[in-house]
């Protein structure tokens, strides 16, 4: 007797197809992707097993753009094209880094306050640009892995970044190519794999010190909601501080010139770095600074002199702390307990301090570098439909108050900071002249009174308004922050319904044009990009086969080949290793498999000469008898 499967009319019973999600955790230093697998998170490693890429982006005249690793040594040996930490620049204008650019070895270029560019040799990039790199080589890495194109990501964000940053990260996803399922707060990520993880509810705090940001939030945790309280912190704050502190102090009692060359700062940064880590696991580490001009100091750097020059700065991050928990309106007692994330959280004095604190041990049960990205992938799985039953609830909020300008230069919120979203919220507003016919609006975030202590988003007119007396229309302005933490403000008259509407792009971040034509050149180079890829194929595929023919030749070439055959097999791997050096990948491709045809006797020599020294002295029925043992 067969049984009947019976289900809803108009309800499948195969089961969809699982799409590719996965998160990225979109760092000052190092950048990594994460996605689900079998119902685990997991962080994503490149061909060398390397879990975490290192932000950085060298550009070359006339040449491919180098990512991570790669573009590493560029740090010293081209400090001026090769970009590091851009994150910092990410949605901020000329005047917000100068205090970053005295310090870095890079040429900025901006007009007014707009997001600047860096000037290299492959042209004037944005941060946006170079953060699109890092983000497509995460894409290729997770779409190799899960074998296809991804359907969506989940990208992380400091959990005070601003609605500019915000949209900046926004609009180097859509030079990448990715599906932002959603911008996702880094300590939210955190706590979604943290709590998912342990299935802890209660009030936790996430302490999140990065490479250079710095984020602190309260949050609630319960029956698979997480409900961010309050957030707060510091975005130009993080472990390249740290470095730069220790690397001062090396200058200082080296007594080197604080003028020393871009490559030579670049050389006292890592070693100051290093210097970091080693004393996160040892009392004391020696280091040797070797400068190009030949001079040489060195000496020994304990774990406490270290923490002497660090401490101000971590104390930076407890001042945001107690914002945090008075803005969140929770008393120490109630904090459940205090999770770590970041890979500066490694430090021990930073643990010290956050423990004393919060006045209990702080949790490192998960990779610091690794949390983010693996609470960015669980959400995108569940955003992506691959979870249909989920009830996980996300409730984030905005970090800084949104408003208008008034009379008098003053900052009405609308929006205060710390509320959930998405939210919309709508406020009222008039005229102020006798038959005034339009309103200029300036949209603002901050948390001053004045305008000029804010920072301003945008600005649009409404018109069309009838004339009245001052005070009689009713002008209604309303506010929507998505998911994303995104704004878009719409003003309307309510008498005549005559209506206003701006999705806010801050002047530093890139116009709609600037990244459709930066779209339009990834289709456009698209199809050189793979041409690229495959001529690299082909030369790794030639490097292999010229190397095995030359050990080959080396071993057996004199005893199983006569003059002619052993020259007719160099000239072959001549034309092989000329076509090595060209851009033909076809004639490449060609003379690779002319030289296995030429080289296939020698082969099937070599291989007939093994099998005969390997029966010599034996009898066939040896090894008969010892298969049949």
């Amino acid at each position: 007797m067969s049984l009947l499967q019976i289900s809803e009319p108009g309800q499948s019973l195969t089961k969809p197809p699982r799409r590719r999600a996965a998160g990225i955790d979109l760092g000052t230093t190092h950048s990594l992707v994460a996605t689900v697998r079998a119902g685990q998170a997991l962080a994503l490693s490149d061909d060398d097993g390397n879990v975490l890429l290192p932000s950085v982006v060298r550009y070359r005249q006339a040449q491919p753009v180098l990512v991570g690793s790669a573009a590493l040594d560029g740090q010293i040996e081209d400090p001026l094209n090769t970009l590091s930490s851009v994150k910092r620049f990410m949605g901020r204008g000329l005047s917000e880094v100068d205090r970053l650019a005295q310090q870095l070895p890079y040429q900025f270029v901006a007009e007014g306050d707009e997001m600047p560019r860096i000037h290299t040799v492959a042209g004037d990039i944005s941060p946006v640009q170079a953060s699109a790199e890092i983000l497509r080589v995460l894409a290729e890495r997770a779409g190799t892995a899960l074998g296809g194109e991804l359907d969506g990501v989940v990208i992380t964000v400091p959990a005070y970044f601003d609605d500019a940053q915000r949209q900046a990260t926004s609009d180097a996803a859509k030079i990448a190519g990715l599906q932002v399922l959603r911008l996702l707060s880094e300590p939210t990520a955190a706590a979604v794999a943290y709590g998912l993880d342990q299935g802890a509810a209660g009030v936790h705090v996430v302490y999140d010190l990065g490479g250079g940001t710095f984020d602190v939030s309260v949050l609630r945790f319960s029956k698979g909601v997480f409900e961010v309280l309050a957030t707060a912190g510091n975005s130009a704050l993080g472990g390249d501080d740290l470095d730069r502190a220790i690397a001062e102090w090396m200058l200082a009692e080296a007594g080197f010139a604080d003028d020393i060359g871009h490559a030579d700062i670049r050389r006292v940064l890592a070693l100051a770095r290093q210097a970091k880590e080693s004393l996160s696991d040892e009392e004391e580490t020696r280091v040797e600074l070797v400068l190009t001009d030949g001079r040489v100091w060195s000496a020994l750097l304990s774990r406490s002199q270290c923490q002497q020059l660090i401490r101000p700065l971590i104390e930076q991050t407890l001042a945001p702390c107690r914002l945090a928990l008075q803005d969140a309106g929770v008393a120490l007692s109630e904090i459940s307990e205090v999770l770590m994330v970041g890979g500066s959280t490694r430090v021990p004095l930073v643990r010290e301090l956050v423990g004393e604190f919060f006045s209990c041990q702080p949790h490192i049960d998960i990779d610091p570098d690794k949390v983010v990205a693996l609470g960015a992938a669980i959400q995108a799985d569940i955003l992506i439909g691959n979870k249909p039953d989920s009830d996980m609830l996300l409730l984030d909020v905005i970090p800084l108050s949104l408003g208008l300008e008034t009379m008098g230069g003053l900052m009405e919120k609308v929006i205060p900071k710390n509320t959930t979203i998405p939210v919309v919220r709508a406020q009222e507003f008039t005229t102020y002249k006798d038959g005034q016919t339009a309103l200029s609006i300036h949209v603002l975030q901050g948390e001053r009174e004045l305008i000029a202590d804010n920072r301003s988003l945008a600005r649009f007119e409404l018109r069309g308004i009838p004339p009245m007396v001052a005070g009689s229309a009713r002008i209604r302005v309303s506010f929507q922050v998505d998911a994303d933490g995104l704004l878009s403000v719409s003003a309307r008259e309510e008498t005549e319904g005559v209506e206003s509407h701006i999705q806010i792009k801050p002047s530093y971040g890139l116009t709609d044009d600037e990244v459709e034509s930066m779209l339009r050149d990834s289709l456009t180079y698209a199809r050189e990009d793979i041409d690229q890829r495959r001529l690299r194929e082909r030369q790794l595929e030639a490097d292999q086969t010229l190397e095995a023919l030359a050990a080959a030749l080396m071993t057996d070439g004199q005893r199983l080949l006569d003059d002619d055959e052993r020259q007719q097999l160099t000239q072959a791997a001549d034309v092989l290793r000329q076509l090595r050096a060209g851009d033909d990948e076809a004639a490449l491709q060609q003379a690779i498999e002319n030289l296995e045809r030429e080289s296939a006797t020698f082969a099937q020599r070599r291989m007939d000469d093994s099998i005969r020294r390997a029966l010599a002295g034996h009898d066939v029925n040896d090894f008969l008898s010892n298969d049949n043992a």
